[in-house]
C-alpha cells in the first residue's frame, strides 16, 4: 500500500477534554435485541441504595463482536505484562430497571 493510500484510510479521531477524562463505572449491563447490543456503565457505590447509569453504548451485533475480540486482546496482552487479573467472587447485585423493554 502507497503511502497516499495510507494518509486516505487514516481516521482523525478528536477528543475533547471533558470526555479525556472519562467516567468511573464498576458495573455493566448488557442487553440485546435482534438488531443491537445496548450496553450501560453504572457506577455502584457499596451500601448506596440506588445507583444511576453513567453512559450508554448502543452496538450493531457486528460492532459487539469485534469490541469483545478487542477487549480480549488487550486483556491477554495486559495479563501477560503485569499478570494474571483475579477474578473476585462477589454477591450477585439486585437490578430493577424496571419493565423490561425490547428495541
Amino acid at each position: 500500500m502507497s503511502d497516499k493510500e495510507q494518509k486516505q484510510k487514516q481516521i482523525n479521531i478528536e477528543l475533547d477534554e471533558k470526555t479525556a477524562e472519562g467516567i468511573y463505572a464498576n458495573l455493566a449491563i448488557i442487553n440485546h435485541s435482534v438488531s443491537e447490543f445496548v450496553v450501560d456503565f453504572i457506577s455502584l457505590m457499596p451500601g448506596a441504595p440506588k445507583a444511576k447509569v453513567k453512559s450508554r453504548i448502543v452496538l450493531t451485533p457486528q460492532h459487539a463482536k469485534k469490541f469483545l475480540k478487542a477487549l480480549s486482546d488487550n486483556v491477554s496482552r495486559f495479563e501477560k505484562a503485569h499478570g494474571t487479573i483475579k477474578d473476585y467472587e462477589q454477591p450477585p447485585v439486585p437490578i430493577n430497571f424496571g419493565p423490561t423493554g425490547e428495541a
